[in-house]
């Protein structure tokens, strides 16, 4: 399938803000990161009782595919195997390793060893959207477009996806942020480079 790669939706999320394609939608008063993501969840009108067995990485990961997805992605227009993902951030599973260290000081919780691989959030999209395409999660210091641009260039040049779900998701404690990209061969969606990549990222 030929055609341009574009940006044909973004969103983002940090600081109990939630945003998309530079509009924000909803900003909740500040809270402990547990009580702010229920609080997104709620507002956002999702009905997927899994939720709340993830951990904040997966359910940041989730919150923020949910918005990037709403109203612009057409699920029909693709098979399974033609949609994938490409995340990235710098701290991987730690969130979620250190509270699972502090389980096996007394007994080890296998609820928290699950969600001990940052991947486990794509898992957690690609299960609520059947998604099976090619999909990785990076691990860097910092955001990186150089990074993405490769490799989803090589993923859509190689006919190999024809949508994707890119970007950057971190959670830390009480720290959080996510930025995400939906990528479709499409004339009119914004271009795929990295100035838009960076101008986006840091509208945040």
């Amino acid at each position: 399938m030929a055609g341009r790669i574009s940006i044909t939706a973004s969103c983002s999320i940090s600081q109990s803000r939630v945003s998309k394609n530079g509009e924000a939608l909803f900003t909740l008063p500040a809270a402990g990161i547990d009580e702010t993501l229920l609080a997104m969840y709620q507002q956002l009108g999702i009905n997927y009782p899994k939720f709340y067995k993830m951990d904040n990485l997966s359910k940041l990961g989730f919150l923020a595919a949910e918005v990037l997805l709403k109203d612009n992605f057409q699920h029909d227009e693709y098979q399974p195997e033609e949609v994938g993902l490409l995340l990235m951030n710098a701290s991987s599973s730690l969130d979620a390793d250190l509270k699972y260290w502090e389980s096996a000081q007394d007994i080890a919780s296998p609820k928290l060893f699950v969600y001990t691989l940052p991947n486990i959030v794509i898992g957690e999209i690609c299960i609520r959207n059947n998604f099976k395409g090619e999909h990785a999660f990076y691990i860097s210091p910092q955001f990186d477009v150089e990074l993405l641009l490769q490799q989803a260039g090589y993923l859509f040049d190689n006919s190999i996806l024809n949508a994707c779900i890119c970007g950057w998701v971190e959670l830390i404690g009480q720290e959080y942020q996510a930025v995400l990209y939906l990528l479709e061969r499409n004339e009119a969606g914004m271009p795929f480079n990295e100035i838009t990549l960076n101008k986006i990222y840091r509208s945040v």
